[in-house]
């Protein structure tokens, strides 16, 4: 009779512990699973609608040469290094070729040799956008290829446009594509006439010569 009542406690103390470890299992279990439930799903092609569209201008990496993209609006914005906001267009990059690509960090040298322009536009407004490359500097004093991309970001990405563009030397302005947007963010037209942006046109820099 004794040694059935020493023994009662310990076995209702395991019964105790196996609930109580139970019920922490299962409360454990439910809050993973809410947790899954709960956490924000990224669906696949999809980006933050931060931007529409997006511009890229990348010519080789390392390379010495400084070329700037630059924007043109349907309201005559224009968005570049020297106005790096304009209208819906922000410049998110502005690449210098090889000057500032390397950059020490505790003592630990980091080089980026990417050379690589972005302009994003924020919202959509309807017009004619022209996208043009400048070779602004050269050391290298030789012809440089850019490739451009134009992407639309939303809902998914698109590519609108990519080609290339060959630069002859520091000055030289080109246009890489012209599109056009409706209202509703679609390109309706496309072409490559070329349309000088920041440099005087040729024909306008002879007659003020003369005069």
């Amino acid at each position: 009779m004794i040694g059935r009542r020493l023994q009662t406690p310990a076995e209702d103390q395991n019964a105790f512990t196996d609930i109580l470890f139970n019920a922490l299992l299962g409360f454990a279990f439910m809050f993973f699973v809410a947790f899954i439930l709960i956490r924000p799903q990224i669906p696949d092609g999809k980006i933050s609608p931060k931007a529409e569209f997006m511009i890229t201008a990348q010519w080789p990496d390392g390379h010495t040469d400084d070329v700037d993209l630059i924007v043109e609006d349907g309201e005559g914005n224009l968005v570049w290094f020297d106005t790096r906001e304009a209208g819906l267009m922000h410049l998110d990059r502005d690449d210098r070729g090889a000057l500032g690509d390397n950059i020490t960090v505790n003592g630990q040298r980091i080089e980026n040799p990417l050379n690589q322009e972005i302009v994003t536009l924020r919202g959509i407004a309807a017009g004619e956008y022209v996208v043009n490359l400048l070779h602004y500097k050269s050391p290298t004093k030789r012809p440089v290829e850019v490739k451009v991309k134009v992407e639309k970001l939303n809902p998914q990405v698109t590519l609108i446009y990519a080609g290339n563009n060959t630069l002859a030397g520091a000055g030289d302005e080109q246009t890489a594509i012209r599109f056009r947007l409706d209202a509703a963010g679609n390109v309706v037209e496309m072409a490559r006439r070329n349309k000088l942006l920041i440099r005087a046109n040729p024909v306008e820099q002879q007659k003020a010569g003369s005069q």
